[in-house]
């Protein structure tokens, strides 16, 4: 009898992880590195949001709290989520996580099946086929092109969709390749799923906040209300707050799928970091002022690291419309010699020769189900992404 369960089999280790993991490995021996592989805010959590921690504490807010999260929390998502995406929930329909992760785990495991299905467009993040692997459910990736956007077509969606398609995971923006869906494309979306009333929808709006220029965010059951009964909102302060070491993630839903949620979370963790959920308490309702110093900063910087790229002989970097990721293409690169005497035969080859020769640290894009690819974050100073993006122009450059 084997001791480990068989279910580790049907999942890998996080890529992201694996090569930030390298980075720090490579920086503790000494070597200068710069990583460009974490999905992190570089950003400080703001005052506010530390004062209202802070003062938590010292009110003794310091005990377990409901499964579902503290009634002040809720009660500031539902606000959130009328004041900003039209949405009406009542607090019985939040629910609130150990991040955004956690959530949709949650909402698999109570959900899913020996044999559901879920659609995940790809590039996807690298923990959604995973989670659906370890909910029992077969995840089903749906290829999206560069040239569309990285973004999912109705005529695939619509394809892709079975008797057995439980789920459709969206998350826009994207990570790994920055698309956001407007509101004629996330209609397109929607306008399928209403033709399959059995399939719901989960949609990741974690970067809802960083999209540039004149874009305007949009959530599917904003879009398409008549979905509203079958849609999982999920959100969090990590990105937008800076917050990602204080795991908040929340949802809102159908009361039967939240109570389901909050069973499987009461046998699992119960409720999150009491600090944590009074923190963010104070970033939903607080001011909002750090967003736009945040997304002047994202924007130059994504600017900054597009045009360096496309600079680059052998690769081609779109210009995404939100999160703080680029998902350039190496395909011309792929069967090149790396200075070491390495063929790079996959986008991994890539990336890993790039940390070792030059000690930049980025992740492959086959890990996010779509290359020859690699995700660059440009979640670091203007400084570290130009001397990076010289860093990638030589390396490339030496390729034969």
């Amino acid at each position: 009898m084997a001791f480990l369960a068989d279910a580790l089999s049907r999942i890998k280790p996080s890529a992201t992880i694996v090569l930030t993991q390298k980075a720090r490995d490579l920086k503790a021996q000494g070597r200068d590195v710069i990583s460009l592989s974490v999905g992190e805010p570089d950003f400080d959590t703001p005052e506010n949001i530390k004062n209202a921690a802070i003062e938590a504490i010292r009110r003794g807010e310091t005990k377990y709290t409901p499964v579902s999260g503290i009634p002040q929390l809720r009660e500031a998502i539902v606000r959130k989520f009328k004041r900003e995406n039209e949405l009406d929930y009542k607090p019985s329909q939040i629910i609130v996580g150990t991040g955004g992760k956690h959530v949709i785990y949650n909402a698999l495991l109570a959900t899913l099946n020996p044999g559901d299905e879920v659609i995940i467009p790809s590039p996807y993040w690298v923990s959604y086929p995973e989670i659906v692997a370890l909910c029992g459910g077969t995840p089903i990736t749906v290829d999206t092109r560069m040239d569309k956007g990285f973004k999912l077509q109705a005529e695939d969606l619509e394809r892709a969709i079975t008797p057995k398609t439980k789920w459709v995971l969206l998350n826009s923006p994207s990570n790994p390749s920055g698309a956001a869906y407007s509101w004629d494309e996330m209609k397109a979306v929607t306008d399928v799923l209403m033709r399959h009333p059995h399939v719901w929808l989960l949609t990741d709006d974690m970067y809802e906040h960083l999209v540039y220029g004149d874009f305007k965010f949009v959530t599917p059951a904003q879009v398409e209300p008549s979905l509203y009964d079958r849609t999982l909102t999920m959100n969090g302060v990590s990105k937008a707050y800076a917050m990602t070491g204080w795991r908040i993630g929340y949802a809102g839903g159908p009361d039967v799928l939240i109570k389901a949620m909050d069973m499987v979370q009461g046998q699992q963790t119960s409720g999150t970091s009491s600090i944590s959920q009074w923190a963010a308490v104070e970033a939903l309702d607080g001011p909002q002022g750090h967003l736009d110093v945040f997304k002047k900063a994202f924007q130059e910087r994504r600017d900054l690291i597009v045009s360096m790229l496309n600079q680059t002989s052998g690769l081609s970097c779109p210009t995404p419309e939100g999160a703080f990721y680029v998902y350039p293409s190496l395909a011309p690169l792929i069967g090149k010699t790396a200075p070491s005497g390495k063929v790079l035969e996959t986008d991994e080859d890539f990336v890993l020769e790039l940390l070792a020769t030059e000690g930049v640290a980025t992740v492959h894009g086959s890990s996010f189900g779509s290359g020859p690819n690699f995700r660059v974050s440009y979640a670091t100073s203007n400084a570290n992404l130009e001397e990076a993006g010289l860093r990638i122009q030589r390396f490339v450059n030496s390729l034969r």
